[in-house]
């Protein structure tokens, strides 16, 4: 599981107890309100917002927060207006970094962005340049100690996953886009629970980071994470695992 993909979980794992969740709810309630905005308040016919939806529950979100973000999106209750910004530039170890944001001033993200880079070492680069060192997929998480190897991969396989790979504590179940969501699907229908899901960027190869670039990479990712217009940090990022067990 690549360095990057770990971070991730340990993420997941401290977002259950820690500080932040106000944040993430933040985040969330901004997705769940482009989603709406885009493709109507459907959770049935719009398969971004029902995605959204099912994050924010995992997360704990009260229900009456999540009608009311959507409630933003179609326009039945006034909202801010979000838009979807992407930007791209180069971490510690000259790791390649996609930036998703939804922002409602752009001029402030990218102070923001090029602020986070600035103290770490980092730079912004141009559009396009790293964004071809990503592939976009899907990720379904599902916990490996209620279900068997051979059970999850059978069935992903089955219902057109790409791959599926373990660390003894999760599967990460990757389909490429068309098929997304009728693995997340037959996942379901098999009786595996599905912990997440998301559309994500994979590296198409990975850069070693240690030492200080690795401490560093990590202090930028958390300074990405806490901007509110930051929605998802994507690296290609192999950070060392000394490093990353130090946070954990």
């Amino acid at each position: 599981m690549a360095g990057h993909n770990k971070w991730s979980k340990i993420k997941r794992k401290k977002g259950v107890n820690d500080a932040k969740r106000g944040a993430l709810f933040t985040k969330l309630i901004r997705e769940i309100t482009v989603a709406a905005k885009e493709g109507g308040g459907s959770v049935e016919f719009n398969a971004r917002l029902r995605l959204a939806v099912e994050t924010a529950k995992g997360a704990s979100m009260p229900a009456e927060n999540i009608e009311r973000a959507i409630k933003k999106g179609t326009g039945e209750l006034e909202g801010v207006d979000y838009q979807e910004a992407a930007y791209e530039g180069y971490g510690p170890g000259g790791v390649a970094l996609f930036i998703e944001c939804l922002t409602d001033n752009t001029n402030r993200t990218v102070a923001d962005i090029r602020h986070a880079l600035s103290k770490c070492d980092g730079s912004l680069g141009t559009d396009g340049s790293v964004a071809w060192q990503f592939d976009r997929k899907g990720q379904i998480i599902v916990d490996a100690t209620k279900y068997s190897e051979d059970d999850v991969f059978e069935v992903a396989i089955e219902a057109g996953a790409e791959d599926v790979a373990g660390d003894g504590e999760e599967f990460v179940v990757t389909a490429e886009l068309p098929d997304f969501t009728a693995v997340e699907a037959g996942l379901k229908e098999a009786g595996i629970e599905v912990s997440s899901a998301e559309l994500t960027r994979i590296p198409k190869n990975e850069v070693a980071v240690t030492g200080k670039d690795a401490e560093k990479l990590l202090k930028l990712l958390d300074l990405l994470d806490d901007l509110d217009d930051v929605q998802k940090v994507h690296s290609n990022a192999d950070i060392d695992e000394a490093v990353l067990a130090e946070v954990v």
